[in-house]
């Protein structure tokens, strides 16, 4: 159904490929790692090898080697988008009106919360 299993807070100019490894730490044994091409980072790549994970992501244009991705595995990435457009009928996190980290964080957690319990 793709429900959120950890949600990590950063800095809005932060690059999302710095929290990967607070994220796949949660992931315990994880076979796959799915993922776009925004992930495609060394470190990333790195990170999800470190699990003993496969890495389900297409490489970048630029890559000099191109990794075989498994497309049917691929497919199931839209789960995440499918979560993310969960969230935006709730137009207190969509638009970001929470001023400090702490009371967005908050709603984060009880937006979670509710998509569990659908």
């Amino acid at each position: 159904m793709g429900n959120p299993l950890r949600v990590v807070l950063g800095p809005g100019q932060q690059t999302d490929c710095r929290r990967v490894a607070e994220l796949l730490s949660a992931a315990g044994g994880a076979g796959n790692v799915l993922a776009d091409k925004a992930y495609n980072t060394d470190a990333v790549l790195a990170s999800v090898a470190a699990l003993g994970a496969q890495a389900v992501m297409p490489s970048n244009k630029n890559r000099l080697i191109h990794r075989v991705i498994d497309r049917n595995l691929y497919r199931d990435r839209n789960k995440v988008e499918r979560f993310f457009s969960r969230l935006k009928p709730f137009r207190r996190l969509a638009t970001r009106y929470d001023k400090t980290a702490s009371s967005f964080w908050g709603m984060v957690h009880f937006v979670a919360a509710l998509l569990w319990l659908r």
